[in-house]
């Protein structure tokens, strides 16, 4: 009986490893891909947030700045 288990092991050991570690690996690598994607998504949704932002931190508080005229005072 233990010749036959082990001749059944040395005969499937390559399609066993192939398709439990490829199939783990190919996971992984997608896995990597789409974290990889939605980190690039919040430095793009930072950039997108921050114009607006700066837009109005620009028009609103530009007319708090001292012109020349407050500068002479």
């Amino acid at each position: 009986m233990s010749t036959n288990a082990t001749s059944a092991l040395r005969k499937y050991w390559k399609p066993a490893l192939a398709t439990g570690a490829g199939g783990t690996s190919l996971i992984l690598w997608f896995e990597e891909i789409i974290v990889f994607g939605l980190d690039i998504l919040a430095v793009v949704a930072v950039l997108m947030l921050a114009g607006p932002i700066y837009l109005f931190n620009h028009f609103v508080f530009k007319s708090a700045t001292p012109t020349l005229k407050d500068k002479t005072k």
